[in-house]
């Protein structure tokens, strides 16, 4: 938590540790005493026996740096076995996102007036419009919000602030599902949070994903979506209009623009209309 990391990320950090911890002792090697070679057993165990891809070792090996730099600062370890690792290279995968077609059937789709429907759908139309993380939505609150200019305060990884702008339909949505809430709650107590549940508590990750593969399911959409399909939505969708990659990058929150460069593909669809209007030999 010291390094600003996500609460997620530190919770797996903390549970390749210990799996690392316990691969020691199985072997009767104390951690703080294992050589180069030890650690790359290891890591080449997860690959050979457990079949884990690049994507995984990536961030294991990063625990791993992170334990050894806590043991050397504490004066736990004269040494770190993991100085000269390098780490495996990551395949730059295209992120799946979804069509302008589906997104409008979702957009249009009508969330009639239960309460559950009108979170889904305030939910799905600001993801969409801000590309913001589903853990940042969750933590939305109303002073968040900025009805009059259209901005969302949100607070990402690290506990960093940015604003993020959004459209008028996004905030249109969003008022009818608070209108909704109100009449649900009334005057009771009720979490701080935009995004409750039907007792009044804030909203959980769990909850507010498969209230999105519902509303997707409803609404006819091929993809059965989830909350982060919609960051990736969103970005590739700008990208595509012809924002620029650093505007997109300092709306997702990104510190590297290496980070949001993974967006800057182009779509198929729109790669066979250039050939066909284009090429020469028609």
């Amino acid at each position: 938590m010291e390094r600003g990391l996500a609460k997620n990320t530190c919770l797996a950090y903390s549970g390749d540790v210990e799996a690392f911890l316990a691969y020691c002792e199985a072997r009767k090697t104390d951690p703080a005493l294992a050589e180069p070679p030890f650690v790359e057993g290891y890591l080449w165990s997860l690959k050979k026996d457990k079949g884990l891809g690049p994507a995984s070792i990536f961030r294991k090996t990063e625990a791993l740096r992170a334990f050894y730099r806590y043991l050397r600062l504490e004066g736990k370890a004269q040494k770190d076995p993991t100085s000269n690792f390098r780490a495996p290279r990551l395949p730059r995968k295209v992120p799946r996102f979804l069509a302008r077609r589906e997104m409008e059937i979702l957009l249009s789709y009508p969330a009639g007036v239960a309460f559950a429907k009108l979170r889904a759908a305030a939910a799905v139309e600001l993801l969409y419009a801000s590309g913001i993380r589903v853990s940042e939505l969750l933590g939305l609150r109303l002073e968040s919000v900025n009805f009059q200019q259209g901005w969302l305060r949100v607070f990402g990884k690290g506990a960093k602030e940015r604003l993020v702008p959004v459209n008028a339909a996004a905030l249109g949505r969003l008022k009818e599902y608070l209108s909704s809430r109100q009449q649900k709650f009334g005057g009771q107590a009720v979490d701080d949070e935009l995004f409750v549940n039907r007792s009044g508590k804030k909203l959980s990750r769990v909850q507010m994903w498969k209230d999105i593969v519902t509303f997707g399911r409803e609404a006819g959409v091929e993809i059965k979506p989830h909350p982060h399909l919609f960051r990736h939505t969103f970005a590739s969708h700008l990208v595509q209009g012809g924002a620029d990659l650093r505007s997109v990058q300092e709306m997702l929150g990104h510190a590297s623009l290496n980070t949001t460069q993974i967006y800057a593909h182009v779509d198929k669809g729109d790669l066979k209309k250039a050939h066909d209007k284009f090429h020469p030999d028609k």
